[in-house]
């Protein structure tokens, strides 16, 4: 489209190159949006061009606040609820997310608690009688998927010897430990490099520091995430409060 298609696609008003410019978008963008129903209905010209005010451009800093803190999926789902005056929805939706992010809170304390008892066992103790496990026993052991420690595997996270014979995967007691650490790491959503640094400091150092970097990183992360949701919220109030004051002029 022109530069002068564009001045007179949201006259009068504002333009779309004005909304996009107050979000840091590109034009498309906001024709995007206004179709998706992540902005209010647009009016159009005569002419048959978007017709944008300051609602439009409340809707779109909202949607954009939301976005960083509740993502772009949550926040397009809560948006059209508000248009479409289902209020209460848009709500849930907003808990559900709360509530997601305490859950991972709960367990990423879990995972620091845990994490700091694995690295004071000692791997290299005398091994129990029968110490060594089969692929099948220690997914059993830990609740998991056969699948999933081969993954770890190929990965280089874990490293089985086999047995001379049967050429079967067999897991000393460290390798289970690992393991474990593993699993609880990925259920806190840690990407499987930064796990390879928390394995490597155990291996070699035995220490827990990077342990608690990744789990301090973690918790960082969730807090700023939880600041950006309190923003998203606060101005999804504002813009709810104010709709619904129009409507009731």
């Amino acid at each position: 489209m022109s530069r002068q298609d564009s001045r007179v696609e949201g006259s009068p008003g504002l333009r779309p190159v004005d909304l996009a410019r107050a979000a840091g978008i590109s034009t498309q963008q906001i024709r995007n949006y206004a179709d998706a129903g992540i902005l209010p209905p647009t009016p159009r010209s005569p002419a048959g061009y978007r017709r944008f005010d300051a609602r439009h451009r409340q809707a779109l800093l909202t949607y954009r606040a939301l976005i960083r803190g509740f993502g772009p999926g949550p926040a397009q789902g809560i948006m059209r609820a508000v248009h479409a005056a289902e209020v209460p929805r848009a709500l849930a939706l907003v808990d559900t997310c709360h509530a997601e992010l305490h859950a991972q809170r709960v367990a990423l304390r879990t995972t620091g608690e845990a994490l700091e008892a694995l690295a004071d066992e000692d791997p290299g103790a005398p091994a129990p009688p029968r110490s060594r496990m089969r692929i099948g026993e220690v997914a059993a052991h830990l609740g998991l998927r056969t699948s999933a420690l081969r993954v770890w595997e190929a990965a280089g996270l874990l490293t089985p010897t086999r047995d001379p014979v049967t050429h079967y995967r067999s897991y000393l007691p460290a390798d289970v430990r690992d393991a474990r650490v593993i699993t609880m790491l990925r259920q806190s959503h840690y990407p499987l490099p930064q796990i390879r640094a928390v394995l490597d400091d155990l291996r070699q150092s035995g220490g827990v520091e990077a342990l608690r970097t990744a789990v301090a990183r973690r918790a960082e992360a969730l807090d700023q995430r939880t600041l950006a949701m309190l923003e998203g919220a606060g101005r999804l109030h504002r813009y709810v409060t104010d709709t619904e004051a129009d409507v009731a002029e």
